[in-house]
């Protein structure tokens, strides 16, 4: 795709957002709404992966309230790159967005992480945590630490400058994601989509800062160091052994 300087989007901004949802019950209803009371949002795709506490059912009530919400399914849970798979395959507003199920990030900021998009200067978008201008819990160096690490060597092999190439805030034009084939099924989708979209040729890609509100493993943050050497792993696959 080769989009003008000037291709902005001309209609009334439509923002699809795609939430994978995984053993949230306790929160996923607040979650929704909040997300459903942001005025950009035209459409709002649940992909419930497999949970076991609940969480299929605390979503039920939410299509009949509010027609912008659609609720898919994963039988058995498969990780948060199979249910962005099947939302994005599934999604159809212009401008995709993707949202954690647990609000460490802030919906409030959807206008900021698109609006490069909205002007027509960007086609993808990197939402920033360490360039943010807003809050931020202070939690784990290491996480922190592994992340730099991971961006950084993701940089060396992409040869483009992000800060944050772990963060979940990515937006895209959605004829540029549905374009992609995904194939991680965990979270190696972050260092994978951001190869994917590295290689795509006249593709613009932003980053602005956001807000960070973090969980404790305590509070149902799932991502592990066992990740963070898959990540690592996928770096290398896309880069390099796997040009898909």
């Amino acid at each position: 795709m080769n989009a003008r300087p000037d291709d902005k989007l001309e209609t009334t901004p439509c923002l699809g957002i795609v939430v994978p949802v995984y053993n949230e019950a306790a929160t996923i209803a607040t979650v929704i709404r909040t997300v459903l009371a942001q005025p950009l949002v035209c459409e709002v795709v649940v992909v419930e992966d497999g949970s076991r506490d609940g969480t299929w059912e605390a979503l039920q009530p939410l299509p009949q309230a509010d027609l912008r919400v659609r609720l898919f399914r994963h039988d058995q849970n498969q990780g948060k790159g199979a249910a962005l798979r099947t939302g994005f395959a599934h999604v159809t507003a212009p401008i995709v967005l993707v949202q954690d199920a647990d609000l460490e990030y802030d919906p409030t900021e959807y206008p900021v992480v698109i609006g490069p998009i909205l002007s027509g200067k960007a086609d993808v978008v990197f939402g920033s945590r360490f360039h943010g201008a807003g809050a931020h819990r202070v939690l784990y160096y290491w996480h922190s630490f592994g992340n730099i690490i991971l961006t950084t060597l993701s940089n060396m092999c992409t040869n483009i400058n992000l800060a944050d190439m772990e963060t979940g805030y990515k937006a895209f034009r959605r004829e540029i994601i549905q374009q992609i084939k995904i194939e991680e099924d965990r979270f190696g989708f972050e260092p994978e989509i951001t190869a994917k979209v590295a290689r795509l040729k006249g593709i613009r890609i932003y980053e602005v800062p956001i807000s960070y509100y973090g969980r404790t493993y305590a509070e149902g943050k799932k991502i592990g160091w066992r990740d963070g050497v898959h990540a690592l792993w996928c770096i290398l696959k896309y880069n390099f052994l796997s040009r898909g």
